[in-house]
């Protein structure tokens, strides 16, 4: 190329843009087909098409790169503690709430299991939560927490009579407006305070009864994320003990309810999304369920959102390696593409394998809500969820940090959309409890409820036989187990080994009941017998049939 030529771009990917999301991801295509069939693969074309489009992507850009502002006054000095967000937070809401990803699978649910027809609903939420949190991660939290509210509500069911429908809607009404008169509202939650943390029972919030299970809070919260939900579900100190209580924004007189915002959290990465500290001062607020029993009734609702999590990093997983196997099937060094050269080859396919396993293990969870009457199901997502949450979210950063490192210097810029992926990254590894919680929950649901444990070794136990790998894995980790639990001590000292081992296996057996022979191949290679430490060290395996499968196809 000659100097006069240097305004002439050559050798650079283009825009990964103008594919279909869900449609074109192998992995997830096959679990929906696999857990819910055809017509709910059908039902998703339309959501993968829009999330895979320019102006998708253009709008989480910008609702980034603006942040949401807390605007305490109003003009004439009247306290109203509300955020502004930018136009483009509004319209990938009015998406995300328009294709049913908030609470309207719970309503469908039971509807469909009330006509005993065989719908898929939180299958197909969760495929389109996984393809849609591509577009942008930060707005899927609101969306999250109102479809985590709805298990919680049921504690009182005169609120849940109140709340579920307008939670169900897919009508995105933004706006602090008396509740009757929207057309959907949204929902969030307040745990943690300045003293707690993850110890909630230290909250130090204050519940006084004022008659008819109305109550006055006087404490605060130290982080809520999106203050302009229109109501929330937080735990505060009554009588009888911590207690949750559900507080609305507007109450049905049409008044704002005291909710101070002090501020809004200047995070890492979730920029988009408002997340506040919040102040309480006579505010009013329903009990929901009985006194004392707070942790009980609000545990629904971090299962539910312990699901999203697992399902944001296993989205996060899929947009870095769609990133990068694109880029370098399009970008040349060398003497060749990328994708030519074997340790390219070596690296796209252990990310690639990385991220089907995550999926494949996010999409059998959401398959097990489906079938609440189940008693193996049931057992199974209370072991399952707190593994998933503590291996797939603690694997996101480093495997996204390595998908970055495949676009060099390129991904390494804003406008490769990989910084902001990084930044997100660590996020659902702390929210909902962080790796030590789950790790730590894990044993206490294996010591507390006999059944869990059966259920994991049942669902391990179906591709035994298949694999020599796995099979001494799962002997390995069943030896640990039993070793463990010779000291409280020691249990607790391997409860991160143990989760880890005990969700990789999870993985590993979905992939060799139901993946391609060349990912179990790989995955049963890489995982089970001792990985490298970093991705891109595999040691044979299909390698270039893998990362053909991760390529997306425009």
């Amino acid at each position: 190329m000659s100097a006069s030529d240097i305004r002439r771009v050559t050798n650079q990917a283009p825009a990964l843009a103008g594919h279909n999301v869900v449609t074109g991801d192998v992995a997830l295509s096959a679990a929906v087909l696999r857990h819910a069939g055809a017509e709910t693969l059908d039902s998703l074309v339309s959501l993968g098409a829009e999330a895979g489009t320019a102006e998708a992507q253009e709008h989480g850009r910008l609702a980034n790169r603006f942040h949401p502002e807390l605007v305490p006054y109003d003009r004439y000095g009247n306290r109203i503690d509300e955020v502004a967000f930018h136009p483009s937070w509004h319209w990938l809401m009015d998406r995300a709430v328009g294709h049913g990803l908030a609470a309207a699978p719970w309503t469908l649910a039971e509807k469909t299991r009330a006509e005993k027809s065989s719908e898929h609903a939180h299958v197909r939420r969760a495929a389109g939560f996984l393809a849609w949190s591509q577009t942008e991660p930060g707005h899927l939290c609101p969306i999250s927490m109102t479809y985590a509210a709805v298990p919680a509500l049921r504690a009182d069911e005169s609120l849940a009579e109140e709340w579920v429908p307008r939670l169900a809607s897919t009508t995105y009404d933004f706006g602090l407006r008396e509740p009757a008169e929207k057309l959907g509202a949204l929902a969030g939650m307040g745990m943690t305070e300045k003293q707690g943390g993850s110890d909630v029972r230290q909250n130090i919030t204050e519940a006084h009864p004022v008659g008819d299970g109305v109550y006055e809070l006087h404490g605060h919260k130290w982080f809520t994320s999106a203050p302009m939900n229109d109501v929330f579900l937080v735990l505060a100190q009554a009588l009888s003990g911590l207690t949750c209580f559900l507080l609305p924004r507007i109450l049905p007189s049409g008044e704002r309810n005291r909710l101070d915002v002090v501020r809004l959290k200047d995070k890492l990465g979730n920029r988009s999304n408002a997340s506040a500290e919040l102040e309480f001062r006579g505010t009013t607020a329903y009990r929901l369920g009985e006194e004392g029993r707070g942790v009980r009734t609000i545990i629904e609702m971090v299962a539910a959102t312990r699901l999203d999590c697992v399902l944001s990093s296993a989205a996060l997983m899929r947009r870095a390696v769609a990133e990068a196997s694109w880029h370098v099937a399009h970008r040349s060094a060398f003497g060749a593409t990328l994708a030519e050269k074997p340790l390219m080859q070596n690296v796209i396919a252990d990310l690639a394998v990385e991220s089907e396993a995550a999926t494949t293990l996010a999409m059998r969870l959401a398959a097990a809500v489906d079938r609440p009457d189940d008693e193996h199901e049931r057992a199974l997502r209370r072991i399952a969820l707190p593994l998933a949450k503590f291996w797939v979210c603690k694997r996101t950063p480093a495997m996204v940090a390595e998908a970055l490192e495949c676009l060099g210097g390129n991904g390494y810029v804003e406008e490769s959309v990989m910084p902001l992926l990084f930044r997100e990254s660590p996020l659902n590894s702390i929210w909902e409890g962080s790796g030590n919680v789950n790790a730590l929950d894990v044993l206490r649901a294996i010591q507390r409820e006999p059944g869990v444990l059966d259920a994991w070794i049942t669902e391990v136990g179906k591709a035994k036989g298949a694999d020599r790998r796995y099979d001494r894995a799962v002997d390995a980790t069943l030896s640990l187990l039993g070793e463990s639990m010779t000291s409280p001590e020691e249990l607790e000292r391997s409860a991160r080994r143990l989760a880890g081992s005990m969700a990789t296996l999870l993985q590993g057996s979905l992939l060799v009941q139901h993946g391609p022979e060349e990912v179990a191949d790989i995955f049963c290679a890489s995982r089970l017998t001792g990985h490298g430490g970093t991705y891109g060290m595999l040691a044979g395996g299909d390698q270039l049939a893998v990362m053909r499968r991760a390529t997306p196809a425009v």
